[in-house]
């Protein structure tokens, strides 16, 4: 039995959450897609540091870029990612079509750096867009207060946005309400409100934060726990007043994305958070070694169909415990732009290095 396709069989997409040059060219991908019901990709700074540093498949087409002119790492590094999403783009473009624009997409991010920098974020996210002709090609922007303001501006403008760190229910309802208000504006223009975008929620970042702080009983519960009521925001927001006029006007809904679904605490199974965050319109995006994990013996066991309530509860218990979990979800989205900005800086040192030599 081909168990990943379990997960779109119960109507989620599954996402890659990995890309590089090798994956590609030895047809892993294609593999991914014809065979485990993978029907998108997305990259990050650290998934690109660990392609581009890692290998030297790329150097190549350093050598060549070098020779055509290009002389900034950072430009470098973009000008070796866009060959390599473009062909994943390619690749899942059958999916684009049949879904009609909502699933087969590829993401890339926008230089770390400028999580907190609205005018930065705008200027680099429409010139990423730009390279791409392809039309399933997201540009992740972070979820923080700055990146929200952004946001609004590149749907309002049509480019469809991934919104990734994202951790709490507020985060969340921000990145919500900046998809809103961008659609909002093409509507008051007459636009067509076909412009995609995702929610990428991180989940096992949660585990890792608070497990040493609570008992041994409420491990490995804080993440499902915060998904399960993000999860209930999310249908607020598809079922509120506030949509259904979008809706009717052409709008699809801004899916929510799972992310970060690696299982990091070794006593936990390998595919703990996959089967359990399954529900219909949903995206779990997976690394290589969980999508296998979970092709060989993973199962669904959903949870976001349970009662709120419960999981309110396991929340309070934590909260009894002496986790506040609004600083938790601050402090975890602040890390993960540093260290995504810190990959980010390696790699940018590593390709200088290779340009001089």
């Amino acid at each position: 039995m081909n168990r990943a396709r379990l997960l779109a069989d119960h109507g989620q997409s599954v996402w890659l959450d990995a890309i590089s040059r090798r994956l590609l060219s030895s047809g892993t991908l294609a593999h991914y897609v014809s065979d485990l019901a993978v029907t998108g990709l997305t990259s990050n700074p650290s998934i690109l540091s660990h392609a581009i540093a890692g290998s030297g498949d790329y150097d190549e087409q350093l050598r060549g870029a070098l020779r055509s002119g290009v002389s900034d790492p950072e430009e470098l590094v973009y000008v070796l990612a866009h060959w390599d999403l473009s062909e994943a783009a390619a690749l899942f473009l059958p999916v684009f079509e049949r879904s009609h624009g909502t699933d087969g997409f590829v993401s890339i991010e926008v230089p770390p750096q400028y999580a907190h920098d609205t005018q930065a974020t705008l200027s680099w996210a429409r010139e990423l867009r730009a390279r791409f002709s392809e039309p399933n090609v997201l540009i992740k922007v972070p979820g923080t207060a700055e990146g929200a303001l952004a946001i609004t501006e590149l749907i309002a403008s049509g480019i469809g946005v991934n919104v990734t760190l994202l951790f709490s229910v507020a985060h969340y309802q921000r990145a919500a309400e900046a998809y809103l208000q961008g659609l909002e504006r093409r509507l008051t223009a007459g636009l067509s409100l076909d412009v995609p975008s995702v929610a990428s929620v991180f989940v096992s970042r949660w585990d890792t934060a608070v497990d040493p702080l609570v008992p041994a009983e409420l491990q490995g519960k804080t993440g499902l726990a915060v998904m399960r009521r993000i999860y209930a925001a999310y249908q607020a927001v598809l079922g509120s007043a506030r949509f259904e006029p979008l809706r009717r006007s052409g709008a699809q809904p801004q899916r929510l994305l799972w992310a970060s679904t690696s299982t990091k605490n070794p006593a936990l199974p390998d595919t703990y958070y996959l089967g359990r965050l399954v529900a219909p319109g949903t995206i779990d995006t997976v690394p290589e070694a969980t999508l296998l994990a979970f092709d060989d013996h993973g199962d669904v066991e959903p949870v976001l169909n349970d009662e709120l309530a419960r999981w309110d509860g396991v929340l309070e218990q934590i909260t009894q415990s002496g986790v506040n979990l609004d600083r938790v979800a601050e402090s975890l989205q602040e890390q993960g732009a540093r260290a995504f900005s810190a990959d980010w800086t390696t790699l940018l040192e590593t390709v200088a290095t290779r340009m001089k030599g």
